[in-house]
């Protein structure tokens, strides 16, 4: 087995805990590789690892452990692109929820990884299109979810919602999020919206904020096709984000189409731990 590290060079204590993971996979006789973005800032280019950019990891690893919190496995999703590698995180800080471990345990594992004693969970992604007033296109993967929001301007945003063509609603509201399973547990839940199973075929549309109390979350099946439309009374253009990364401005007339994606982010999780242990941890239920 050939075991891919990405890691978040601003996490406290992050290369203490590459260089041991790095230990513990000689222990176990497993071979490693190492970002190259995760090398360069982090100042190991003296410990001889071989090096490989994101997208190498992706194509020559069997398994990618990703070294920080949530948002760290995020980035590294969309930098690793379309692959079918098994992701691993290790939490250096509070249990995520995309976290296969915390830094106190990385020996099990790695010990579960060499023994093949682990479970993998698809998580289903979604697959979003711009399409601007000018007839081009740009296409986006989500692991948690799209936004659609106003911006630092303080003004709502008004859309038209089609759901396989048929119209939804009109909203007007600060913003509107269409999230994934496992990003149901993100922004959308913060939003009000409803939680749903890692292993869940849906998808579920909240409004943020919305300008009338009687708009709530829809949850719709895998094989919806949502539709979002800017339209004329919309105050202000609207900010277009994927996972939280940089946004996109759509002007009216312009239109976001989402899907489920045909590919899915393969999540490590050890025996013994479920997502709904860690629900009730990060929740504090019971």
């Amino acid at each position: 087995m050939k075991v891919g590290i990405i890691a978040n060079p601003y996490k406290d204590g992050v290369r203490l805990a590459l260089l041991r993971l790095l230990e513990i996979l000689v222990s176990f006789d497993l071979s490693s590789v190492v970002e190259d973005e995760t090398i360069a800032a982090l100042d190991l280019g003296d410990h001889g690892v071989e090096v490989l950019s994101a997208r190498g990891l992706a194509d020559e690893c069997d398994v990618v452990i990703v070294l920080g919190g949530d948002g760290t496995i995020l980035d590294a999703a969309h930098r690793l692109g379309r692959t079918a590698v098994a992701v691993a995180g290790v939490n250096l800080g509070h249990l995520g929820f995309l976290s296969s471990c915390n830094d106190t345990e990385m020996e099990l594992l790695v010990g579960a990884l060499a023994g093949g004693t682990y479970h993998v969970v698809p998580r289903m992604l979604l697959k979003a299109t711009i399409h601007f007033i000018d007839g081009l296109s740009s296409e986006f993967y989500a692991v948690n979810e799209i936004t659609l929001t106003r911006g630092q301007n303080g003004r709502v945003v008004a859309m038209d919602a089609f759901i396989d063509g048929d119209l939804l609603n009109h909203y007007r509201a600060d913003g509107l999020i269409v999230a994934t399973p496992t990003g149901s547990t993100a922004y959308s839940l913060s939003a009000g919206g409803p939680l749903l199973s890692p292993r869940a075929e849906n998808m579920v549309i909240t409004p943020i904020c919305p300008h009338s109390l009687s708009n709530r979350s829809l949850v719709l099946t895998d094989s919806s096709v949502v539709e979002l439309r800017s339209v004329d009374d919309s105050e202000v253009p609207t900010l277009f984000s994927v996972d939280g990364r940089s946004p996109v401005e759509i002007v009216h007339g312009g239109s976001v189409t989402v899907e489920k994606a045909d590919y899915k982010l393969n999540i490590i999780r050890l025996e013994g731990r479920s997502f709904f242990s860690t629900l009730r941890h990060k929740l504090h239920w019971g």
